[in-house]
């Protein structure tokens, strides 16, 4: 018996000895824990972008050479057999898109949701998202993942986030893609999304593109739309409503060396960017381990993404220029309201400006 209580006392001592530890460090190193995880969750998706096609690529031509050129060849198979799924619709996984590294990617920021309108499941939209910035955070939080909960804001609406066709050409890298729902901004894509795959379609296609990312720059509002006419032709031929789409702070997370027009760097990344698809910007945000250094982490500055009020637009499969133009106006007029409606919430001045190019 005196064996049992000794050990006992002993126990009983211990854990009065943890409980009168002090708590406050716990807090704190689970908070430190959470924003290197933060951190890592949003450099994966960075460097991904950057380097995960090429990377694909290497070591497939690199395994050709080795003793696994079975799976090589396999997976080459596979590859030539599936190159069109990206164009019909894409493989969309639930569970990738409600992976929980994707709320650490959200609470980095943090990037907010915000819904202003209802949008029926018996339609199919088109949303045109601004600004672009240097890699579309915003739009890929709220569009290619569900931290932001699209699907319970935007109830029977499913979201497929357009990119540059060319990532679905790179092995690995394209399959990333499709499980978010992204798919290439291309006209067989999206045209089987918005006719072939029922109704309660959202395509979210970056206005502005590469052209728009040359621009960026933290406390500058402006996009690329006055001649960008495609994408509101392609809503008149579907007979999808027009959806403004603004996120606030997207132009805040890097700071960018913008060059001027007509000099030999502006050229070159004019000409680069036609040859490659995308803009090579010069950029940079935070370093890993303090905010005080250069690196490729981004800033952590509060994207706000709102989703405008629909535009109902007709179906025409020809549509004529004026049609065009009267829905493309329409469509500016929507986006400046939005702009100027929310601006001051989300620290803009009252006299600021949506400039339009």
């Amino acid at each position: 018996m005196k064996s049992v209580s000794g050990h006992s006392g002993t126990g009983c001592s211990i854990l009065s000895a943890l409980q009168d530890l002090p708590s406050a460090p716990w807090p704190a190193l689970r908070s430190k824990m959470e924003k290197h995880l933060q951190v890592i969750s949003v450099l994966q998706w960075v460097i991904s972008f950057l380097a995960m096609g090429a990377a694909g690529t290497v070591l497939l031509i690199y395994m050709f050479c080795t003793d696994l050129w079975v799976i090589a060849a396999m997976y080459t198979a596979w590859l030539i057999f599936d190159w069109n799924t990206p164009k019909q619709g894409g493989r969309r996984s639930s569970w990738v898109r409600n992976w929980t590294m994707w709320t650490y990617f959200r609470d980095y920021f943090p990037i907010r949701l915000i819904k202003t309108h209802n949008l029926l499941p018996s339609r199919n939209y088109i949303f045109g998202y601004h600004p672009h910035g240097i890699f579309s955070f915003g739009a890929f939080c709220n569009f290619g993942t569900e931290a932001t909960g699209f699907s319970k804001k935007f109830p029977g609406i499913k979201p497929s986030l357009a990119t540059l066709a060319g990532n679905f050409r790179m092995p690995v890298f394209r399959d990333y893609l499709m499980s978010g729902g992204i798919c290439p901004v291309n006209r067989n894509s999206i045209d089987y999304l918005l006719s072939q795959n029922g109704t309660g379609n959202a395509v979210v296609i970056v206005v502005g593109g590469a052209a728009e990312s040359l621009n960026c720059a933290p406390g500058k509002n402006s996009v690329t739309l006055n001649n960008r006419k495609g994408f509101v032709r392609l809503a008149l031929q579907q007979g999808s409503d027009l959806v403004p789409v603004y996120s606030f702070g997207e132009n805040d997370v890097y700071k960018q060396v913008i060059f001027e027009e007509r000099t030999w760097w502006r050229l070159a990344q004019k000409r680069l960017q036609k040859i490659i698809g995308f803009a090579p910007c010069l950029f940079h945000g935070c370093g890993f381990f303090s905010s005080d250094s250069w690196g490729m982490v981004p800033y952590n500055k509060p994207i706000t993404t709102i989703v405008g009020e629909p535009i109902t637009v007709p179906k025409i499969e020809q549509p004529p220029r004026d049609m065009v133009d009267l829905y493309h106006a329409m469509y500016i007029n929507s986006l400046t309201s939005l702009f100027d409606k929310y601006k001051t919430r989300f620290g803009l001045k009252e006299s600021d400006i949506l400039h339009i190019h």
